[in-house]
Order: structure tokens, then sequence, then C-alpha cells
């Protein structure tokens, strides 16, 4: 029998924003983040981004002091409603 997966949130949109904003590159943005102890390439980020992978929490906290945001802005817009179709 086929299994239904239900999309979950994601932020990999906000995730997008916040470094598009800064005008960096996937490959610069972990370049700093493996600077700041945070062992992530930028294929594991870019699933970030992508909604493939689910971020680490250490990496959100890392990134929020990189941006110098809240971390409201890694969240914004997910709890709105949101279309629950199967894929």
């Amino acid at each position: 029998m086929e299994q239904k997966i239900r999309r979950d949130r994601n932020m990999g949109d906000n995730l997008r924003r916040l470094r598009l904003a800064r005008r960096i590159s996937q490959e610069k943005l972990c370049a700093e983040l493996q600077r700041r102890g945070c062992d992530i390439g930028r294929t594991t980020y870019a699933k970030y981004e992508a909604g493939e992978l689910n971020i680490r929490v250490s990496v959100i906290m890392e990134l929020r002091k990189f941006y110098g945001c809240d971390y409201g802005a890694f969240f914004d817009g997910l709890d709105e409603p949101q279309n629950t179709s199967s894929i």
C-alpha cells in the first residue's frame, strides 16, 4: 500500500530570504558558519533552504548571531494556514 506523506512546514524560504538580504552565497555562508564552529556544507545548507532537511538548532543559533535578527525571523509566516494536500 502506498504511504501518503503530508508536507510539513519548513523555514527554507525564510532562510533563503535572510541570506539573500545579506547578499551572500550559500558557499560563503557555510564558510562563515564553519568558522564559527558549525560543521555544515553547502549541500546540506541547500537542503535546508529547499525544505528537504530539518535544520539543527545549533545552526539556527549561529545564523541568528550572524544575521543579527531575532528568532522570529526564521519562523515568519509558518503559523499561517497551509495547504495540507499530500504528495
